[in-house]
């Protein structure tokens, strides 16, 4: 973890609303001149705690209406962690998958046309992968909230 102070998290909790703006209009916001604007954003990106920046899109708009929870429990006898972690990389339908503690092993978020879509993927995906002995799934009916954006603000409050 790196050391953040109060315009850090300025800007990068304006960052998370709208990455597009250019460093000036960033700037503006967070009152700060452009050139220490500047080298601030490019330190954030080189310690990594900027990842990356992204264009987010509307599954349903793209013709991917049809989103699911996945919970996948796997046969510990059969130790298949890493080539399932390793295989759930190439199935293009998971734009989340995660290990978990509890009842399952993991717990994927995965987009569909149909389902028609879905049914393919359990059958001739999920369930042919070696160790996987149980799945169950959950389909989401409405999203009431859905972000990217990290709690910052709550941070601030400690920092100088």
């Amino acid at each position: 973890m790196i050391e953040l102070d109060k315009v850090d998290l300025k800007i990068l909790d304006t960052l998370q609303k709208d990455g597009r703006l250019s460093n000036l209009e960033l700037a503006n916001v967070i009152n700060l001149s452009a050139s220490p604007t500047l080298r601030r954003l490019k330190r954030l990106e080189q310690e990594g705690v900027i990842a990356g920046y992204v264009a987010l899109l509307e599954p349903a708009k793209v013709g991917l209406g049809l989103e699911a929870f996945v919970r996948v429990m796997l046969d510990k006898r059969e130790r298949q962690f890493a080539t399932f972690a390793e295989a759930v990389q190439s199935w293009p339908e998971v734009i989340a998958c995660h290990a978990m503690a509890g009842e399952i092993d993991y717990l994927l978020r995965v987009v569909f046309e149909d389902l028609a879509h879905f049914s393919r993927f359990v059958m001739d995906t999920l369930l042919q992968h070696p160790g996987v002995i149980d799945v169950k799934s959950s389909f989401v009916l409405q999203a009431i909230k859905q972000t990217t954006a990290l709690p910052l603000t709550h941070l601030a409050g400690n920092k100088p």
